[in-house]
């Protein structure tokens, strides 16, 4: 066989490959394509429903053979009701204050914590650490019965403000672990320098770390926010009364009576009450994803 047959075999056969591995990429390529599709369909279907049925009367809502995707009169006064709903109000304001609350407590005790187990080297700070990651795992609802004996006995049931305590258990833990992967990622140099031209720990921490952990800080804020902002559980248990209760639980109290749904109004309600989340998400979402990449992969 001349070296020119074996040349032209070697082409073809080279062509081949390249024809095979062009066709499996652009299968892969496609089948992303149809998961993606199917994630983003699932995921976003229902806040859809919710917006399409908070533009609905009562009477489009109830109409035999409407459709559950279109609004055919769209209409405000579901959001002006709950504007203009005393109720409301006082529930949008509890969870903004207890949220910002929350997130202040959550985040001093959280860096403070973290600085000194992921930097002081103090002994059985690796086995602190660990136990702090670890008391996050625990479902919230183990908690709590020991919680209400506690705040039972703190004299704060039906007290709004009995959130600040309860709420900093859900978020501490993790917020820690996020921000002990980010202080164990900064070099260590840093802290030698610091400490040869006599910074003390605090001065470290303050001019030194909390700048440059800044996106570690970022994702546990917004993580202590959202844990504030969305929980259910705690406020249904601890609060009963209108003037003490945040938005979770004020919706469901208030616009459903007995087995009467105020369907427009309840998802309106959703909307308003999620929109602050959604405006945090979409401007810091670089941030939460660094964040949560560092703690995940350091210290």
């Amino acid at each position: 066989m001349s070296a020119t047959t074996i040349t032209a075999h070697g082409a073809s056969r080279m062509r081949r490959t390249r024809a095979s591995t062009e066709h499996r990429r652009r299968s892969a390529l496609w089948g992303s394509y149809v998961a993606l599709a199917a994630f983003v369909v699932m995921f976003l279907a229902p806040p859809f429903y919710t917006l399409m049925t908070s533009l609905k009367s009562s009477e489009e809502i109830s109409a035999q053979g409407a459709s559950p995707w279109m609004v055919h009169q769209p209409t405000l006064d579901n959001f002006w009701y709950l504007i203009t709903y005393p109720n409301f109000q006082t529930y949008y304001l509890n969870t903004l204050m207890i949220t910002v609350a929350v997130v202040i407590i959550s985040m001093t005790i959280a860096i403070l914590s973290a600085f000194s187990l992921a930097r002081m080297g103090f002994w059985g700070s690796q086995v602190l650490s660990t136990g702090v990651f670890l008391t996050y795992l625990v479902p919230a609802s183990l908690l709590f019965l020991p919680l209400f004996q506690i705040i039972g006995l703190l004299g704060l049931i039906n007290s709004v403000w009995c959130l600040a305590i309860l709420y900093p258990t859900l978020a501490v833990p993790f917020a820690t672990w996020i921000m002990i992967g980010y202080f164990s990622s900064i070099p260590k140099e840093l802290d030698e320098a610091a400490l040869i031209d006599g910074a003390g720990y605090l001065q470290m921490l303050w001019k030194i770390f909390i700048p440059v952990a800044m996106p570690g800080i970022i994702a546990a804020t917004i993580f202590a926010f959202t844990v504030s902002w969305g929980s259910f559980l705690y406020p249904l248990a601890y609060l009963y009364t209108s003037d003490q209760m945040v938005l979770t639980v004020g919706i469901i109290s208030d616009l459903i009576r007995g087995d009467v749904f105020q369907w427009g109004k309840i998802m309106a309600a959703c909307v308003l009450a999620s929109l602050p989340p959604v405006i945090i998400y979409a401007f810091l979402m670089d941030y939460y994803v660094a964040g949560l990449t560092a703690g995940a992969t350091k210290g």
